[in-house]
């Protein structure tokens, strides 16, 4: 993971501190192109597993659409509600989509540790149930950007 960042330095997360956030966190806003140029965003689970953000989204849906056409991607996972507790995370990149689509949960090694920890994380469950409806996307980040403003403080 390469974390580049011009401005806002002294309010970026450190990599370990990015990776602490994204694995507690539970919804991203993921911004996609559709057809007719136009910017969509929607609201997404996600699991992080330390390198790559995984997406388990619905295939009848825009986002789904859009990443099929243009796997070009930008994702924002944020909390806070005073200015100085505002943190978060952009990532960017290209997604590739992993699995069959849509998932009925054929074995897929790539996935297991994913499903698993995705099951534990949003449905409390130690399988993922399949339904048919949903695929993964991964996103190996090309460009990560990160604050915190609660580090404002400190300076």
């Amino acid at each position: 993971m390469t974390v580049t960042q011009r401005r806002g330095r002294k309010i970026m997360m450190s990599p370990g501190e990015v990776s602490a956030f994204l694995t507690t966190q539970r919804t991203c806003r993921v911004a996609t192109v559709s057809a007719d140029g136009a910017p969509h965003v929607s609201a997404l689970w996600f699991l992080w597993d330390g390198s790559a953000l995984w997406l388990y989204s619905v295939v009848r849906s825009r986002r789904w659409a859009d990443l099929r056409r243009d796997p070009r991607v930008a994702i924002v996972i944020d909390t806070g509600e005073e200015y100085d507790s505002l943190r978060g995370v952009e990532l960017s990149g290209t997604v590739e989509f992993v699995g069959e689509i849509p998932r009925t949960g054929e074995l897929c090694a790539e996935l297991d540790s994913v499903e698993t920890l995705f099951a534990r994380k949003n449905f409390g469950l130690d399988a993922m149930p399949h339904d048919g409806r949903h695929a993964w996307a991964r996103l190996r980040p090309e460009k990560i950007v990160s604050w915190d403003f609660r580090k404002l403080g400190e300076l």
